[in-house]
């Protein structure tokens, strides 16, 4: 019997879908990142819109805790699109769940990018499908008269994802062509 034979009646699924450790690096933080976003904006949410103000200053005059609920994408664009931002949202899933499983060898970085965005695309679309279209956001950093958007954990793990992915993919040397691959000298002739 070849090894990896032996391997994948050994494993199972898992083996067959780029191994056993891809899996236990990717699905707790994939698991943690959903539970934390759904969790804390289900907690934050109960908690200030029980208090008339419906926020709480963190710190005065830099960040508090607020209320809001977007119907659009980042920045509120694409607002009132629920159909198109969710089958946005069930593509990027599809597309993240599939470079997963089966890109041959990713770097344990990314695989943890992988799992980050995966949560942050998660939390977003059940507040889409679970809540008329609009992603709770409740995170307020402002300084004088500029305010940034809202946000929420879900959105923190998106953008920071997307920036390690674009900091790997800048940094990362070309790929070199072996010798016998490289194209024919145009100056010969």
């Amino acid at each position: 019997m070849k090894n990896e034979d032996l391997r994948t009646k050994t494993c199972g699924v898992a083996c067959r879908f780029g191994g056993v450790r891809r899996h236990l690096i990717f699905w707790p933080i994939f698991i943690v990142g959903l539970v934390g976003d759904l969790w804390s904006k289900s907690a934050v949410f109960e908690w200030l819109t029980a208090t008339p103000l419906r926020t709480y200053d963190v710190i005065e005059g830099f960040f508090r805790l607020v209320v809001v609920q977007n119907a659009g994408a980042a920045w509120g664009m694409a607002s009132g699109q629920r159909v198109f931002l969710v089958a946005i949202s069930a593509v990027a899933m599809i597309g993240v769940f599939a470079v997963f499983l089966f890109w041959k060898k990713p770097s344990v970085l990314i695989i943890v990018t992988l799992a980050m965005f995966a949560a942050g695309v998660c939390g977003n679309l059940y507040d889409r499908v679970y809540n008329y279209g609009r992603v709770r956001d409740f995170l307020d950093f402002f300084w004088g008269d500029y305010h940034f958007p809202a946000f929420n954990v879900a959105d923190s793990l998106l953008t920071v994802s997307v920036a390690i992915l674009m900091v790997v993919t800048i940094l990362s040397p070309p790929k070199v062509a072996k010798k016998d691959q490289l194209p024919p000298n145009d100056t010969d002739g």
